[in-house]
């Protein structure tokens, strides 16, 4: 059995076919090749249809390549052992009741431990463990899935996984669905997961909001191919490569290069509006002192408890 530890991972030349060999064949990826370090969080990027989700369903064996190889800590990933792998990496879909089918939110949670040779007392104690590490309670334990909200769905999906204390969570668009509320709370748990647990964290998503938040390095899909690979800043300052991906950069980021039009002392790479709230207040504060900056306003300065307050 594979020993749990953090998990490096490289995709090399890795391709894949849908319906190979027949008329309806269809090439999901073509040629990827990038590594997966320990303890990052990852942010797969693209347009629907960009082969995201078809990436991430060979990063634990659901999906086999056509060509190209992964290996797992240097070693070429083993069929003999897809249990083993897919207990230190956890996948939770896109649609959280394709995972739920347990008469309670306890059943549904504990199904992953089934054959892992723990107690009773062991496996109620991390599945108690994991309602909590996902911001529930435990009187929901006792509930049937079916009664929950959306989030809380996602929530119990999500615990199902962390049950098994997994080295690497592969999170297939997590808060597809969900209302702006709904999908903060959802981004704002996993960023703590991540932080709290020392575990990698690989995110698929076309929300570039929230991957400007979270994801220290995205990679761009674009047609099943790589289309950008860096850190986040990198590559959401690329805007032309965004668009040509289908994709924009977060509106902030895209306000703050035009800003910086005419504001050239503005920062290159503002990507969150907290970033931008500290650097337009740096800005009025160093003007409001040396007189640069008031005459390129029409309205002249604004007061500085406005920044405060922000």
């Amino acid at each position: 059995m594979l020993k749990k530890e953090m998990l490096s991972i490289k995709l090399e030349s890795l391709s894949h076919r849908y319906q190979q060999g027949t008329p309806f064949e269809k090439i999901a990826l073509s040629n990827i090749t990038f590594d997966i370090e320990p303890g990052e969080f990852l942010g797969i990027a693209g347009r629907s249809g960009s082969g995201k989700t078809t990436l991430i369903q060979h990063l634990n064996g659901l999906l086999k390549p056509t060509s190209g190889r992964i290996s797992v800590n240097g070693s070429l990933v083993d069929p003999r052992k897809m249990r083993d792998l897919r207990r230190q990496i956890g996948l939770v879909f896109q649609h959280p009741e394709h995972q739920l089918f347990e008469e309670t939110v306890f059943r549904d949670i504990a199904f992953g431990l089934t054959g892992a040779g723990l107690s009773v007392a062991e496996a109620g104690d991390r599945v108690r463990d994991a309602i909590t590490a996902v911001g529930l309670n435990e009187d929901f334990l006792e509930r049937s899935p079916f009664e929950l909200s959306g989030g809380e769905k996602r929530r119990v999906a999500i615990a199902g996984v962390l049950v098994m204390k997994p080295s690497v969570l592969v999170l297939d668009e997590p808060a597809a669905g969900l209302d702006p509320g709904g999908r903060r709370e959802i981004f704002d748990f996993i960023i703590k997961l991540w932080r709290e647990r020392n575990i990698t964290v690989i995110l698929a998503t076309h929300d570039m909001e929230e991957l400007a938040r979270s994801a220290n390095r995205v990679v761009v899909l674009q047609h099943g191919r790589v289309a950008l690979n860096g850190s986040t800043r990198e590559v959401f300052h690329d805007v032309e490569a965004l668009e040509r991906a289908g994709l924009e950069p977060p509106q902030i980021t895209r306000l703050m290069q035009k800003l910086k039009k005419v504001l050239p002392e503005i920062k290159d790479g503002i990507l969150t509006v907290d970033e931008a709230v500290s650097e337009l207040k740096r800005l009025y504060q160093e003007g409001y002192r040396w007189g640069e900056y008031d005459k390129r306003f029409a309205y002249g300065p604004l007061p500085a408890r406005q920044f405060d307050a922000a």
